[in-house]
């Protein structure tokens, strides 16, 4: 049997969240493991200026909305969904509302199949358990090997964790990410392609190459994934569908409620009730 190693940061008496935390990451850096699990609670509108870590990250944030930003674009993690950090990824975050956040941070050789690319996933109920098992392990209990069994399936089970389309990545070429900042301020579900490609003065041909090109994706694709990052931190904090899909641009709660099952494979009301 493989053993996994594991520690618990020592006891910090620190109230300031950022100070906190930065104390953490000199830890972790310094640390030698192979998976660790640590909790916290930020207050809302806390900003955890941009950092990195030696350690891929597992971010799980319980409570609230952590608005992730790297210079891939910005990554929402909502309730019952955790971002996928590979090590070295340079990030700041942002608490929209209280968040109360659980993050496991794994050492990349620790297992094989960690993916190298951030993305968020879903939590499988399985994960969400080894995961307050994890954060709740005592020192003492470090080196048992109920900790070595629960840590080693942890990692097997963050290789088979869904990946969820809630990243908004944004493009590197300066007027196209001009008209994407514009978008995320003022979302809609009618956006085109050719205004776009004629506000850039390009065909719409090359304007879909190049958006491809700088995303990874095609701009109905990025446009609903936008959506929808305007639309779940309102939606979990009990604003009703019909005023978010209206205030959105929807013609109606159907076609919203399309556009988010086709994004998260379940309607608004279902993912809400799992959510909670």
């Amino acid at each position: 049997m493989q053993h996994y190693r594991t520690h618990k940061p020592p006891e910090i008496k620190e109230t300031d969240p950022g100070r906190l935390h930065r104390m953490r990451v000199d830890w972790l850096n310094a640390a030698d493991g192979d998976v660790f699990a640590l909790a916290c609670i930020y207050p809302s509108g806390c900003h955890i200026p941009e950092h990195h870590h030696s350690q891929s990250q597992l971010l799980h944030a319980l409570t609230g909305v952590a608005m992730v930003t790297t210079k891939f674009g910005r990554w929402m993690v909502p309730p019952h969904h955790a971002l996928w950090l590979p090590a070295g990824t340079r990030h700041a975050v942002d608490m929209l509302g209280e968040v109360s956040m659980h993050s496991i941070y794994a050492r990349p050789e620790a297992i094989e199949g960690l993916k190298q690319h951030l993305h968020v996933v879903g939590l499988t109920p399985l994960m969400d358990s080894l995961i307050r098992e994890a954060v709740n392990i005592s020192p003492a209990d470090q080196a048992d090997d109920r900790t070595n069994y629960l840590m080693g399936l942890l990692l097997h089970e963050i290789r088979n964790l869904p990946e969820r389309p809630l990243g908004l990545p944004f493009p590197q070429e300066r007027r196209l990410a001009a008209l994407c900042r514009s978008f995320v301020n003022m979302p809609s579900p009618h956006t085109d392609i050719d205004a776009w490609a004629e506000r850039l003065s390009i065909s719409r041909r090359t304007f879909t190459r190049l958006f491809r090109r700088e995303t990874g994706l095609s701009l109905s694709t990025w446009r609903q994934q936008a959506l929808l990052l305007s639309a779940l931190p309102r939606l979990t904090r009990g604003e009703p569908i019909t005023t978010v899909a209206l205030d959105l641009g929807y013609n109606s709660v159907p076609a919203f409620t399309t556009m988010f099952k086709r994004m998260l494979g379940v309607p608004p009301r279902h993912y809400l009730h799992s959510a909670a």
